[in-house]
């Protein structure tokens, strides 16, 4: 039989309490900022981190019931109830429940998520996002990216709120595959779809962790074939894209600012002719870097400091592009890499990567080449002269070397769109004749399409990828239009068709002798 009751907790003694004894028992007598007086009893804690301290003891204001539910488990459940007539109205509803699950009709997983049934949905999401945040893998490191929390909150939020999923009740899988289908006709790409459709099936695989939910509705949605999808199909660049790629980042970030003003069309039926409205940049092109960079020179020329940080900009931005390019590092991994996991000076140098870090989790040294790590060198001492400059300037001691928690390169958060710029100006497309695109993943893409090109072994190139299977290396990352096909099928055996027949007849294999 359950019963009702007040739950009592401790609070600090109120400094105008008047301590007093009452057969045998101590109370605090006070009154607090409204003027209201309040008692309550003493007690001095023996343990925990008020050991030894006097304490006033509160009982709280709404009842909790305990009871014994459908699995023999002692439960207690706050009630919310200020009265024990409701307190108890609430406890014959829950032994009831507990009745339902003894005698089998009501599963122990349904009777849980009966105490979530009126609870938002939004409220459910806000606690799954907090799971995802809170997960933590090797080195205590964030398992899972803020960024990726991120979308998992916008994409759970789209999809309840178009579906109209107000309650954990109202979840259902036909809902979910016919808004998939929607966005489908509406052109969404298909690696976009699938990431909304993970999203909704791990939150759903949550509730059922948390006995939110019995089943999961959305338990191995049909995802889409990102096969047929043109929308994430990368390919490689030539070497000769590359080249101008890297010449173009190194002098945008200061031809940026001389850049000409181009007066709008319309500028004249505007009444503040001088509005920012009324013109904008003239685009920058290939054709139009040189002068642009001379004009930003002389622009700046009274700015020498601000020039030359532009300038560095440019060749780090520059160095990040072959840095991928050379090693097949994500951005991610990149942007991990600090100074100190450099290594330089020996007969090999490489970078080594940390296990947290990967993608697979699991630590690699990376070979650096050897012009790359004459960049490298290069571009570590200039940022080992600019600490010296800045320490100082500053009255500081000069840096022997710079710190090995150091950030190797300062990736940006927005080295997507830097990318994209560099690709138009440089009058590289973004999208081939079939449909592939470039982007910063896509120098991945080209890196291991060079390696086939130059004939690296495929079990060489695996390893260089890190990749788990072959298939992923040889069709996913390789570019077969970079790859000489021709030149293969020149090497093929000759197979001549003459009319002297017998001349030319080939022997026959020498028969093996038998043992």
């Amino acid at each position: 039989m359950g019963t009702v009751y007040r739950e009592t907790y401790t609070k600090p003694l109120p400094p105008n309490a008047e301590v007093f004894v009452r057969n045998g028992q101590r109370f605090a007598r006070w009154t607090d900022r409204r003027g209201r007086k309040h008692t309550a009893k003493v007690t001095t804690p023996t343990e925990g981190e008020h050991a030894g301290t006097n304490r006033v003891l509160i009982e709280a204001r709404t009842f909790t019931a305990k009871y014994r539910d459908g699995t023999g488990c002692v439960r207690k459940v706050a009630t919310g109830c200020r009265s024990a007539d409701a307190a108890l109205i609430v406890l014959a509803e829950l032994e009831k429940r507990a009745d339902r699950v003894r005698c089998g009709s009501l599963s122990p997983a349904e009777d849980a998520a009966l105490d979530h049934r009126t609870t938002a949905l939004a409220d459910h999401v806000r606690d799954y996002v907090m799971h995802l945040s809170t997960q933590r893998g090797k080195g205590a490191k964030p398992r899972i990216s803020s960024r990726h929390v991120q979308n998992v909150r916008h994409y759970l939020k789209r999809i309840f709120t178009e579906c109209g999923f107000a309650l954990l009740r109202d979840l259902s899988r036909p809902g979910l595959e016919k808004w998939a289908c929607a966005r489908e006709a509406e052109g969404m790409p298909a690696n976009t779809l699938n990431s909304y459709l993970i999203a909704a099936c791990g939150f759903g695989n949550w509730a059922v962790t948390t006995k939110r939910l019995p089943l999961n509705p959305f338990a191995r949605p049909p995802k889409r074939d990102r096969k047929t999808d043109l929308h994430h199909h990368r390919r490689a660049m030539t070497a000769d894209e590359l080249r101008l790629l890297l010449h173009v980042t190194q002098r945008r970030a200061l031809a940026e600012y001389g850049r000409l003003s181009v007066r709008l069309a319309d500028a004249a039926e505007r009444l503040n002719r001088r509005s920012r409205r009324t013109w904008k940049r003239a685009p920058l092109t290939l054709d139009t870097l040189a002068e642009a960079e001379a004009r930003a020179r002389q622009a700046l020329a009274e700015r020498p400091d601000f020039i030359a940080e532009l300038e560095r900009r440019g060749r780090e931005r520059a160095l990040i592009y072959k840095t991928l390019v050379l090693t097949g590092l994500r951005k991610g991994e990149l942007a991990s890499l600090k100074v100190g996991q450099l290594e330089l000076e020996g007969r090999v140098a490489f970078a080594v990567l940390d296990a947290a870090d990967a993608k697979a989790g699991q630590g690699a040294e990376i070979p650096l080449r050897a012009d790359l790590v004459a960049d490298l060198r290069g571009w570590l001492a200039e940022r080992l002269d600019a600490a010296r400059d800045a320490a100082r300037a500053k009255g500081l001691p000069l840096p022997a070397r710079l710190p090995d928690e150091m950030p190797l390169f300062n990736v940006p958060a927005d080295l997507v769109r830097a990318f994209d710029r560099d690709l138009q100006v440089a009058g590289i497309p973004k999208r081939d004749d079939r449909g592939r695109v470039l982007d910063i993943h896509a120098l991945r893409h080209t890196f291991g399409s060079h390696l086939s090109r130059a004939g690296v072994a495929p079990r060489v190139a695996q390893a260089a990828m890190r990749h788990s299977t072959l298939e992923l290396t040889m069709n996913t990352y390789t570019d077969p239009r970079l790859l000489d096909l021709a030149g293969g099928i020149d090497r093929l055996p000759a197979l001549p068709l003459d009319a002297d027949r017998e001349a030319e007849r080939p022997q026959a294999p020498a028969a093996c002798p038998r043992s």
